[in-house]
């Protein structure tokens, strides 16, 4: 048994996909404790039995072909038709493009390079300085995870059990209360405006809403068919997805059909990766439960922290350094299992929590040293990423006032959840 467990820890060691990590733990643990190996092949199998996992891939794929289309492009000009004439209104634009991008892609990084390079020379041009172009990028490279229909909330909402719908409802608040205070401060920092350019911008507004108008309406579709009772979340991600096909392939053209079977596959992986990370995590979470590893976590946990405000400030620094340490998907199939029964006995609602771990995550995304989201846009804007330290750490600090309101004021979260029970 040890020398199973010491192949396992060389195994990771060595780079080995996680997924393999998670199922060879789930079995060496099953065998010592005399259960028969199958039960992990059947709790693998069950998860493909969750009505709730079907919207995950629809949405990647709707993702990923906006992410491949001129949706960027067209929502860029109409939004900065739109709010050029205000103060920081490119600075406001690029926060808001983003945001809605994010929370169609996931933080993949997919939004730092399909933006990034529209972005930066545009906030430049626009005499934006250089340090605050690179931090807002970044930053914005990860906003929008709490905004419906994140695959991140979705999947928490099947790691925890907890209605999808529901998480959709309590990320909005918390997501716009990031996104306004992030708005507030690019609007101080913002230069003068420039009266010519505004002007001509206003006067493309018309054209600008014409070529956008086939992606206006995707946000509706998801949020309205949902809590309009017109279907559940797997058929709005079907009709998500078919939507996006027909405007991106059939009405824009922006996509081959020639092309559609690559961009199939890119997608399909990123869910199969996350899939079977997922599958082998189910494994390994039921023996946990099995052995009561969470009760006994949370007995641990009570004997030191009696509070429920000091276990919450314990969380958020704990879910913090796993933001910066973990890409987002490995964080919820590996964290979450054990961090919500150890919530619940401090009477913390799951949905609030999941509101909270996806905030920590979003803000580890942007934290110094290893956030991911730093060292991808070094790379893409050829920078050292010590120079996005200091570019991103006003935006950091802004997200976490925003993490202290969102963690100790529950409402924010809960408020549009309790208007439709």
């Amino acid at each position: 048994m040890k020398l199973l467990s010491l192949c396992t820890g060389l195994l990771a060691l060595i780079g080995t996909p996680l997924f393999i990590i998670i199922a060879a733990l789930a079995l060496i643990a099953f065998h010592g404790v005399g259960i028969d190996l199958s039960v992990v092949i059947i709790e693998m199998s069950r998860l493909a039995d969750t009505p709730l996992l079907l919207s995950l891939p629809l949405f990647i794929f709707a993702g990923t072909m906006l992410s491949e289309s001129g949706a960027p492009q067209r929502l860029l000009r109409l939004s900065r038709a739109l709010f050029g004439w205000v103060p920081g209104g490119l600075a406001v634009i690029a926060l808001l493009v983003c945001a809605v991008f994010t929370a169609f892609t996931g933080a993949t990084g997919v939004t730092i390079f399909a933006l990034g390079g529209l972005l930066y020379p545009a906030l430049i041009a626009d005499h934006y300085p250089e340090k605050f172009t690179l931090g807002l990028i970044t930053t914005s490279g990860s906003l929008g995870l709490l905004f419906p229909p994140s695959v991140p909330l979705i999947l928490y909402g099947v790691i925890a059990e907890t209605p999808i719908d529901r998480l959709f409802l309590a990320g909005i608040l918390p997501g716009l209360l990031m996104l306004v205070l992030l708005v507030l401060y690019s609007m101080a920092k913002s230069p003068p405006l420039h009266p010519e350019g505004q002007a001509a911008e206003r006067a493309t507004l018309r054209t600008a809403l014409t070529a956008a108008a086939w992606e206006l309406p995707l946000p509706v579709i998801v949020l309205g068919g949902i809590y309009g009772g017109i279907f559940v979340a797997s058929e709005a991600a079907a009709v998500t997805a078919l939507y996006v096909l027909l405007v991106e392939v059939a009405i824009h053209r922006d996509i081959a059909w020639s092309r559609l079977p690559r961009i199939m596959v890119h997608s399909m992986m990123l869910f199969g990766g996350i899939l079977v990370v997922l599958a082998a995590s189910m494994a390994s979470t039921n023996f946990l439960i099995d052995q009561q590893v969470p009760m006994r976590l949370f007995e641990t946990v009570r004997h030191y922290i009696s509070s429920k405000y000091t276990f919450l400030i314990v969380l958020n620094l704990f879910l913090l350094v796993v933001g910066v340490l973990l890409d987002i998907f490995s964080a919820l199939v590996l964290v979450v299992p054990l961090i919500v029964p150890v919530a619940q006995g401090y009477g913390i609602d799951p949905v609030h929590l999941g509101i909270i771990f996806l905030t920590n995550l979003q803000i580890g995304y942007c934290t110094p040293p290893v956030g991911m989201s730093l060292f991808l846009a070094s790379y893409r804007f050829e920078r050292p990423v010590v120079e996005l330290y200091r570019a991103t750490l006003p935006f950091l600090v802004i997200l976490l006032i925003s993490l202290i309101i969102i963690t100790y004021v529950p409402a924010l979260s809960l408020w549009l959840v309790g208007l439709v029970r």
